[in-house]
């Protein structure tokens, strides 16, 4: 017996052909990279698109030098699904081409053919959040984005299940969705839609210009902004500076890099400024002040030491830039 959300779910463990196996193209991990277009693929398609990964290939080399799998697959009886192994299974195929009699078999867990699909998430979600084989982020979007769009799972159960809060289910959601609506679910394409749903600079004129958003998607999909977090560094200094290097960039008259130097140069936010704010933000905020004095004794020491030299250090610079703005004038 397995125990999911209080449930008491008979299994079985034995040796089972791999001819009768099929991979389920609806697990969060398959579904992020053989979902093309929108199209459910087919067992071949997930074969081959699997077994072009390197984790595959590394798989294969791990279960050949072990003489098996360490952990059995789990499978959905009836259907003969792997809900939970399916790139061990692709690495097991791969085996089986070179020895069909040594590999003909792999271990399973059996699980009932009528369990809810409410429990294989449950079962999903404790393998990939609560154990080893940690989700992707744009994976858990996924899963979560099915499990309350597709299903009706309302988000105060649901977020638990991956060990999120409600929010960040929302904001998950929020930017898969965003993904699903402009025709990119390039997985690797993630960390960009997710810093430009975060910031308020850029939603700001995401509300205010028109095309903005589908020129930044195009962009994103071109490569044309480099890595994520020079979209999360340099964009909202773009969008918060004058109006007209907006509108430059968004023309072609600058790229993206130049579009940035201007905004910085005609008066946007500066890296160095950032810190400092970031800085005396965290200074005034009200647990900071608890935070230190009820560390220990050794470790007040330190910081009593660490906010001298910050003291000192601080007046030096304020004499500096105070020198420099005289010069200036």
């Amino acid at each position: 017996m397995i125990k999911l959300r209080g449930t008491e779910v008979p299994t079985v463990t034995r040796e089972v052909s791999i001819k009768e196996l099929n991979f389920y193209p609806e697990n969060p991990r398959i579904y992020s990279i053989v979902y093309v277009g929108g199209q459910k693929p087919s067992q071949a398609d997930i074969l081959e698109r699997l077994q072009g990964f390197e984790h595959v290939r590394q798989l294969v080399q791990d279960i050949r030098s072990n003489g098996g799998l360490i952990d059995p697959l789990i499978v959905r009886q009836g259907d003969m699904v792997v809900l939970e192994g399916n790139s061990r299974l692709a690495a097991y195929r791969h085996l089986a081409k070179e020895d069909p009699v040594k590999w003909a078999k792999a271990a399973c867990t059996l699980l009932p053919a009528d369990i809810d699909d409410h429990l294989v998430f449950t079962l999903l979600a404790q393998y990939h959040v609560k154990g080893k084989k940690d989700w992707a982020p744009y994976e858990k979007a996924g899963f979560i984005y099915r499990r309350f769009k597709q299903q009706n799972i309302d988000l105060q159960v649901a977020a638990p299940e991956l060990g999120i809060t409600r929010e960040e289910a929302k904001h998950l959601i929020a930017v898969y969705e965003f993904m699903i609506e402009c025709g990119d679910q390039d997985a690797t394409h993630w960390s960009y839609y997710d810093e430009f749903l975060k910031s308020r600079k850029i939603k700001k004129a995401r509300e205010e210009v028109a095309g903005f958003d589908d020129f930044i998607v195009g962009e994103i999909k071109t490569g044309r902004i480099g890595k994520a977090m020079d979209l999360r560094d340099k964009l909202p200094v773009i969008c918060a500076g004058q109006p007209k290097i907006l509108k430059r960039y968004m023309t072609g008259q600058y790229d993206f890099g130049e579009a940035h130097e201007h905004a910085v140069t005609a008066g946007g936010e500066h890296h160095a400024l950032n810190r400092l704010k970031r800085f005396r933000k965290w200074l005034v905020d009200s647990t900071t002040q608890d935070d230190l004095l009820e560390a220990p004794k050794s470790i007040r020491d330190s910081m009593q030491y660490e906010l001298k030299e910050i003291e000192r250090k601080a007046k030096k610079l304020k004499e500096l830039i105070e020198k420099r703005k005289l010069d200036i004038e």
